[in-house]
């Protein structure tokens, strides 16, 4: 398969549908102050953590249940008006922009903690609820929710992009860990998807389908969730290599003999150094995996002992183990800081990341040829991966005034895909296809499935109010 010849997407398609003045009044009086209009919460409402620019939304709900929700859809249906979803406004492709117009529906305040089933391992949350609340409402009962994409999203957000992040190697994603929904539909109806049982063969799998659906089909406002019993010990470590093939050798290794590890995360040089400036650590600025293991004391031992044995032969070296708290914190709170130290060592800058995966077995082959290339293109660039699971970025950094920086990075994504789909992986582990990767989505799935897509948008949202323009085309 062969990426587009072309470019594309740029800047986004931006088609602005008139927001009647009676809907904005019919706004305001069923939610009073908790509609807005003000320019600065517009703005603040339609910028994500894309690289991409659009109008805002003309107004602002803030809803704090599921009915201030579905009445809020409703106005916006009689009006044939779009409905963008928003939680923390973290996500990385441009989800959150009004690239047709429309109204943001923030769901921030609808954050309780609805119900703890210890027994069975579930819990159900507002959509509102952020994963790093989640886990400081059920450490007392001895579990945790484990999905971490790295940004405090919103269980909301995650679910409607079907994320993951670092612990998806052993714990999986967003798909394998939502168990039910309450969706409200483009009409402004209430549905639950799903239960609380652990399977089931009834029917539509409704839940699945939502999960990933980029709040194009309808926006979710409750989640029941797998959750699973805290480690009995866990055990972080830090890896040196010579170069970033000994690290990505090290990693297929310890996948295909089966070691249950739990995080593995490639951290490129230039990575190590935006971080060692941004977090004022003193990490040997070489090609670094940092790596944690769950399970008994004696399981952990074990698991690190045998990574630490397949790491030598690959000539890791400089081993650093975190084992309290307080040390684990500090590395995976640098870890997570990568963007952020990334775009502050280039003031100005804007980022454009990647997020191809492919199998393990050919990660490698993918992984290597796009570094020479980032590194041939002379643009400055961070590269992170959670490559337990065959899935890394590149965060190519830009000077937002210099188009041709544009052109250049959008051509090595464009290759990147490419070289990626040929190894039959993905243009999107984990971030979804937002308006960045719609070109993609055609390559990868192919014209006919997209087609079956569109379908089933059309039958589910007929006027094409929920969250347009994201995903493909219509």
């Amino acid at each position: 398969m062969n990426a587009p010849t072309q470019v594309a997407h740029l800047v986004p398609e931006i088609h602005q549908r008139n927001v009647p003045d009676a809907l904005i009044d019919a706004l305001k009086a069923r939610f009073g102050a908790n509609c807005s209009t003000a320019m600065a919460v517009r703005e603040q409402h339609g910028r994500d953590e894309s690289s991409f620019e659009a109008p805002p939304p003309a107004a602002v709900v803030f809803a704090e249940s599921t009915a201030d929700v579905a009445d809020a859809v409703k106005l916006a249906s009689e009006h044939s008006v779009p409905v963008i979803p928003f939680g923390v406004g973290s996500s990385l492709e441009g989800h959150l922009l009004a690239v047709q117009g429309g109204i943001s529906i923030d769901v921030g305040r609808m954050n309780k903690v609805l119900s703890i089933n210890a027994e069975d391992l579930t819990v159900t949350v507002q959509a509102g609820v952020t994963r790093k609340a989640l886990n400081e409402e059920i450490k007392s009962t001895g579990l945790f929710f484990p999905i971490d994409p790295g940004a405090d999203a919103t269980i909301g957000g995650m679910s409607a992009t079907r994320a993951s992040g670092t612990n998806a190697v052993r714990y999986g994603t967003m798909r394998e860990n939502v168990l039910g929904l309450e969706v409200v539909t483009a009409s402004g109806d209430v549905i639950r998807t799903g239960t609380r049982a652990k399977k089931s063969s009834a029917g539509y799998d409704l839940t699945r389908l939502m999960v990933g659906s980029e709040g194009t089909l309808g926006v979710i406002t409750e989640i029941t969730l797998r959750i699973y019993p805290l480690p009995e010990a866990i055990s972080a470590a830090i890896c040196s290599f010579p170069s970033i093939e000994a690290a990505v050798r090290t990693v297929i290794q310890v996948i295909q003999l089966g070691v249950p590890i739990a995080r593995v995360e490639l951290i490129d040089h230039n990575t190590v150094r935006m971080v060692n400036a941004h977090s004022k650590l003193g990490l040997r600025e070489e090609p670094m995996l940092l790596m944690e293991f769950h399970g008994s004391p004696a399981g952990v031992k074990e698991q690190a002992e045998t990574v630490q044995e397949i790491a030598s032969e690959f000539g890791g070296n400089a081993f650093e183990w975190a084992v309290t708290p307080e040390e684990r914190t500090r590395l995976w709170t640098a870890r997570h800081n990568a963007y952020f130290a990334a775009i502050q060592s280039r003031p100005g800058c804007r980022a454009i990341s990647t997020d191809t995966c492919v199998p393990i077995s050919r990660l490698a082959d993918c992984l290597l040829d796009s570094v020479a290339e980032a590194d041939a293109s002379g643009i400055p660039y961070f590269l992170v991966g959670h490559v337990g699971d065959g899935n890394f970025h590149f965060g190519y950094l830009l000077d937002p005034n210099d188009p041709r920086e544009r052109e250049t990075a959008e051509e090595l994504n464009h290759k990147l895909v490419a070289r990626a789909l040929a190894l039959e992986g993905t243009c999107t582990g984990e971030h979804g296809v937002g308006l960045h990767k719609m070109g993609f989505l055609v390559t990868e799935a192919g014209a006919g499935a997209v087609d079956m897509m569109r379908t089933i948008k059309r039958a589910l949202d007929p006027k094409n109010i929920m969250n347009p323009g994201k995903i493909f085309s219509l």
